[in-house]
């Protein structure tokens, strides 16, 4: 028996408005199109199609009755517009991701610039562009990349963590520790048991002279992979340089009633004092951070 085939392709909805009052009312008709992909579960999965027929921002679930009354095939428009403008896009990505690990940075900047005009929310697109300009050492163009990222929830799922990753690290080697703080925070409320993500944020921590959170983060790192070998590294750096005391991993990753107190415990009290009467720390951590050759 042939099995059913699965729902996908680009459909149209028309919408009916009221536009004026009184004499001047008058109904429009208009027509928006959507790329629909059923599921393996049989779930409906659709995303709005922008001005240049490319599929774009979030997904949102559509039950399948709703979808076969409103939802009108469009397969023309797939064929003639959607495909060929999704080729467009693929191939200036790939060419932007090219030229910039080739340290081409004007030609990748040209080719992203193309992609960006096809599909302003591509998440690859934002990635590459914004550390395009890191790279370039242009702040301000970078930050406004940064901007629209931070607000993107596609830009922390699981298939784009290595440019996730790469952008954050940019972020914070470029100077911009506020920026890469807020990213990180951001993506923490989406992904909250990410050892590696907490061990980036102890990173920022520690550059901003902040050895309370950063503690507090690394702890959090280790206590979700006790192995995670970058983080043991870190944590061995902090007791070599006096900015902890020693201590056993265990201690660390003990959980008990205070960990507030335990936590405190841990830090030179000399530390908390020169921080609190007169800030010096993150200056004291520069040299530091650049004998951390794995930041």
């Amino acid at each position: 028996m042939r099995k059913k085939e699965k729902i996908q392709g680009i459909f149209s909805v028309q919408t009916l408005s009221v536009i004026g009052t009184g004499t001047t009312k008058k109904r429009t008709k208009q027509t928006t199109y959507w790329y629909a992909e059923e599921q393996a579960n049989g779930v409906l999965q659709v995303q709005a199609v922008n001005d240049k027929f490319i599929p774009t921002g979030p997904q949102v679930a559509v039950e399948m009755e709703k979808f076969l009354n409103n939802y009108q095939p469009e397969p023309e428009i797939y064929i003639d517009k959607v495909l060929p403008n999704l080729k467009k896009l693929e191939k200036s990505i790939s060419l932007g991701e090219s030229h910039r690990k080739n340290g081409e940075i004007y030609s990748a900047e040209y080719e992203f610039n193309k992609a960006m005009s096809l599909d302003e929310m591509n998440v690859r697109v934002n990635f590459g562009l914004g550390l395009t300009y890191l790279d370039r050492g242009e702040i301000e163009r970078a930050d406004d990349i940064f901007n629209r990222l931070v607000k993107l929830d596609s830009c922390f799922e699981p298939q784009h963590k290595h440019l996730f990753n790469e952008f954050g690290i940019s972020l914070r080697k470029n100077g911009m520790r506020q920026q890469a703080l807020q990213y990180y925070k951001r993506a923490e409320e989406l992904v909250p048991h990410d050892e590696n993500l907490h061990l980036n944020i102890a990173r920022v921590h520690f550059e901003m002279g902040e050895i309370k959170p950063c503690l507090e983060h690394l702890r959090s790192s280790l206590r979700l992979n006790p192995k995670l070998e970058e983080a043991s590294i870190f944590l061995n750096f902090l007791k070599g340089k006096h900015f902890i005391k020693d201590c056993t991993l265990d201690q660390i990753i003990e959980k008990t009633d205070n960990d507030k107190h335990i936590l405190e415990s841990l830090i030179k009290k000399s530390l908390l004092t020169d921080e609190q009467n007169n800030p010096t720390v993150a200056s004291n951590t520069k040299s530091a951070t650049e004998k951390l050759h794995f930041l």
